[in-house]
Formats: C-alpha cells, sequence, structure tokens
C-alpha cells in the first residue's frame, strides 16, 4: 500500500531540503511525544547509512522500528527504509526547484507486509485509506507551511 503527495513550496530548494533533512529534529519530536529514539550508527555528517531504533507504544502496544537512510542526494532527496517485526516501509522525498524561491517536494510511504498480522494490519490501513491519505496531505501541508515560515524569518532577519 502506498500514500503520496506533492506539495509546492514557497522556499528555495536549498533551505527546504535543509529542513527535510534536519534528523536532529525529527528525532526531538518523536522523543516530545514518547518515544524512545537513538542513534545506531557513528556518522558524523549526514548521508547514507544513517540509521536509528526507535520504540514506543501504539494501539496499547509495545513496537519497535530500526530505520536506515538507504538514499541520500543533497538537494534532490532521500529514501528512509523503515524495518518492523511485521511491515517493511519505504519513505522517499524527492525534490524539484520550480524557481529561485519555489521547490515542490513529494513525499510517498509504500508499507510492504512481512508476516500474516502485518498482511492484517495493512488490510485494515486499506479499509480507511481515504482516511489515512487525508491525514498524510494535512500533515504534509502542515510541515510545508512551517518550512515557509521559518525560511520567511530567516530571510528577514
Amino acid at each position: 500500500m502506498k500514500f503520496s503527495t506533492k506539495e509546492d513550496i514557497e522556499a528555495p530548494i536549498v533551505d527546504t531540503f535543509a529542513l527535510f533533512s534536519d534528523f536532529d529534529q525529527f528525532e526531538r519530536s518523536a522523543l516530545r511525544r514518547g518515544a524512545e529514539v537513538r542513534r545506531t550508527n557513528s556518522l558524523k555528517r549526514h548521508g547514507t547509512g544513517m540509521a536509528w531504533a526507535s520504540a514506543f507504544k501504539f494501539r496499547g502496544k509495545s513496537r519497535k522500528i530500526e530505520a536506515e537512510l538507504i538514499g541520500y542526494e543533497p538537494c534532490d532527496g532521500y529514501e528512509v527504509e523503515l524495518q518492523s517485526n511485521d511491515v517493511t516501509a519505504y519513505a522517499t522525498l524527492e525534490l524539484m526547484s520550480l524557481s529561485k524561491s519555489r521547490t515542490r517536494a513529494s513525499i510517498a510511504i509504500e508499507l510492504k507486509p512481512k508476516s500474516l498480522s502485518g498482511r492484517l494490519m495493512v488490510q485494515t490501513m486499506r479499509l480507511g485509506k481515504s482516511r489515512l491519505e487525508k491525514r498524510f496531505r494535512k500533515r504534509a501541508v502542515d510541515f510545508a507551511l512551517t518550512i515557509e515560515r521559518q525560511c520567511k524569518s530567516t530571510n528577514s532577519a
């Protein structure tokens, strides 16, 4: 099952990529939501091979996910592979410059079940796919607006 959306962002591609690749901020955000997150590699710079282990509660069950950056092209995008016991997911970000101050972000997440319980979970998600797609798009729009606000405040300062 796949979710995807495209958002046009009023910000240069360099600034947009910088905010989309602020992995430290994503870690802090997950920690604020109650997840445990730790880096599992020793890379000093952003790039392929960055990895994290995460544990959190979802619907009353403890879940564990391992994430690894499997593709990374500065200002073009990246791909993250997420592994759990039941599902493998691939999250992809592709950026395209529309003009000096406008960027199109294409975001996609593909879920692939690995077990019977994973298949049941994905099948259940298919039943509510339109609702989940709306939530996915809303989060993408909210993040795009956050990027625009941060770029405007940086450029006006």
